[in-house]
């Protein structure tokens, strides 16, 4: 007998929490104000000093390197929150006003919230016609403490900067969310990562609820995808569903439980039967995706790399929620593709 996806499931998401707990990623990225800023704190959370040093300009942050060195002594590590820059040119040089929450852990566990702006410069490449080269630098930085949590701390603009984009409420209560539920396991969600690494995917439903009938008033919902982790052949997905009815909720997905029998308790010989005995609940699913137009979101949790053992599944969207409407199992390890349908809610009976 096995219970062969949450064995899989499990041994995914431990994957990415031992990249979460590996050496901080490198960034060294002058591009844009805004890298520059994520690059310096990549340097802070690898204890590259001289790097992150390195990323001001003449005026430095403190008087001497070993004082800047002393001032990050405590920390243990630095998550950022970082804003959209506003710019404005002057006198041959372009300066970006970069909103910045960060949440400082320090080695004995406590937290501090700070929030605040740097200043970015970058003087105009076309007119530096000898060495050396001056790159995109920190001018300043001024950031206080704050007592509001990190996903709620960063401000909305800097001084006389532009005004920030229009606040997507709905998305950054679910990148909240995500990132409050799934810090452990996700990989994108590790220190120094990107804003981007998560890579949501934002799809409107548009539909009619049964009870209202065809003549009611349309109504729509709004699904998030994010990306958690990947391993060598299986990537783990989480989602979120919004409407005005019950505004923003994690998506659990019915999830059948197997009892598998092979012959000769054999697991690479001869399957016997698969049985659904239950049913649980997964907050993630494995190599999955949305399709717009049949309105479901379908799973395929390969066992192993050939993806000849598997298990397969299809949620369909339908009265402002998920359900689950088929799920098909290859319980054999014998190289072929062949699954058998397990449960099957798609057709009529």
């Amino acid at each position: 007998m096995k219970r062969l996806l949450l064995a899989v499931t499990a041994s995914t998401l431990t994957c990415g929490a031992a990249q979460t707990a590996a050496e901080p990623p490198y960034v060294d990225d002058r591009s844009d104000a805004g890298a520059l800023i994520r690059s310096f704190y990549s340097a802070i959370n690898r204890h590259e000093y001289t790097r992150a040093w390195s990323y001001f300009g003449e005026s430095k942050p403190t008087e001497d390197f070993k004082q800047f060195m002393d001032g990050f002594k405590d920390t243990e590590e630095v998550r950022a929150n970082i804003g959209e820059p506003g710019s404005e040119g002057a006198a041959g040089s372009v300066y970006y006003s970069v909103p910045v929450a960060i949440l400082a852990r320090q080695k004995d566990g406590s937290q501090k919230v700070f929030a605040g702006c740097y200043t970015v410069r970058l003087a105009n490449p076309e007119i530096q016609a000898e060495p050396p080269f001056v790159g995109m630098h920190i001018e300043k930085g001024d950031l206080k403490p704050s007592d509001k949590p990190l996903e709620q701390a960063l401000p909305a603009s800097c001084g006389d900067g532009p005004p920030p984009p229009p606040r997507d409420a709905a998305m950054e209560q679910a990148k909240a969310a995500f990132r409050a539920t799934h810090a452990a396991q996700c990989s994108s969600l590790a220190a120094d990562q990107p804003d981007d690494a998560i890579k949501p995917e934002d799809y409107t439903i548009t539909y009619h609820d049964s009870q209202s009938g065809a003549d009611g008033p349309e109504r729509t919902a709004r699904l998030i995808r994010f990306f958690c982790t990947a391993g060598a052949y299986n990537q783990i997905h989480a989602y979120y569903l919004a409407d005005d009815a019950r505004g923003l909720r994690e998506l659990h997905f019915a999830t059948p439980e197997l009892d598998i029998h092979y012959e000769g308790n054999n697991p690479e010989g001869k399957v016997e039967s698969v049985n659904v005995i239950g049913f649980r609940d997964e907050n993630a699913l494995i190599n999955s995706s949305y399709d717009p137009d049949a309105h479901t979101i379908t799973s395929n949790g390969k066992w192993r790399a050939k993806g000849d053992a598997s298990s397969n599944g299809i949620w369909l969207f339908r009265n402002g929620d998920f359900s689950l409407v088929q799920y098909d199992v290859d319980a054999s390890y014998d190289g072929v593709v062949n699954p058998e349908t397990v449960l099957d809610y798609n057709t009529a009976p």
